[in-house]
């Protein structure tokens, strides 16, 4: 029998952290899941982790060539799913013991819902990150807050499949942003559900993500929003606020890259704000 839900964890690299991120998906109190690490062409000890669940039939390791792009690697895993939802894991987050438990009794409870996040702890350096700044609408149709910034971790959602595959899953030429892309594709015409609930621990400041590499993401941003809006995506009144956000952020990038002396680049993207 296939399983409810197929756990992917894409992963280079990070084998100490991996083990940490595995052991809280298989220690989970719902069991009805299996869980695929993609291994990104590692070259330290990764691909070692099969040795800790060999006898474990809902583990699957699947090394693919190096290719840089996590939306890539996540798909990778996706095509090998068996499950009737997703759910995803970076290799440097943890996750609670009821996590999916949780996840599963709010989909049972409302019926309709294709996907549910939650709440995240975040921790840098060993210290707990406040979030109370973070005051955006989480639930519901969201698609306007979803706009501002990437108000979904990748780590806390449980996803319907097939919604999965309906939005064409995660882009594959982003470095950075393909978690933004995709959740504005989904909000785009369906209602997010949300549990007000830390059931994910995101370790940041270990030097190695993807986030931190350039020093800011915006760029990554505005990259997917002007191909989703040029390729039309949106209609009505979504297409009229994505149109209104891309020149905001295109406005905003504009004036960083002013005063950082970047006088060509600022013009390129002042007239991109301009056009929208």
């Amino acid at each position: 029998m296939d399983p409810f839900i197929s756990v992917i964890i894409p992963v280079y690299n990070r084998f100490e952290l991996l083990k940490e991120a595995v052991s809280t998906v298989m220690g989970q109190s719902f069991t009805d899941f299996e869980v695929i690490v993609v291994d990104d062409g590692s070259m330290d000890m990764t691909s070692t982790i099969q040795l800790y669940y060999k006898k474990d039939p809902r583990f699957i390791y699947k090394k693919i060539e190096h290719n840089g792009m996590p939306g890539f690697v996540r798909n990778a895993g996706v095509k090998e799913a068996k499950g009737t939802y997703l759910a995803f894991l970076d290799s440097d987050d943890l996750w609670m013991k009821n996590k999916l438990e949780k996840q599963v009794e709010f989909l049972k409870s409302n019926p309709g819902i294709r996907l549910v996040h939650t709440r995240e702890r975040w921790i840098r350096n060993g210290k707990e990150i406040s979030q109370k700044g973070q005051n955006y609408q989480r639930s519901g149709m969201i698609f306007s807050d979803a706009l501002v910034k990437c108000i979904i971790g990748p780590s806390t959602v449980l996803i319907e499949k097939k919604l999965f595959l309906e939005t064409g899953g995660f882009r594959e030429d982003l470095e950075i942003a393909e978690d933004y892309e995709l959740w504005l594709k989904v909000t785009d015409q369906n209602e997010a559900g949300y549990i007000d609930e830390p059931l994910i621990t995101k370790r940041a400041g270990h030097g190695e993500q993807l986030s931190e590499k350039y020093g800011q993401i915006e760029i990554f941003r505005i990259r997917a929003l002007y191909d989703l809006v040029e390729a039309k995506y949106f209609t009505g009144p979504h297409l009229k606020q994505a149109r209104q956000e891309l020149a905001r952020k295109s406005r905003i990038y504009a004036a960083g890259c002013r005063k950082r002396g970047r006088y060509e680049e600022g013009a390129r993207y002042e007239k991109l704000a301009r056009r929208y």
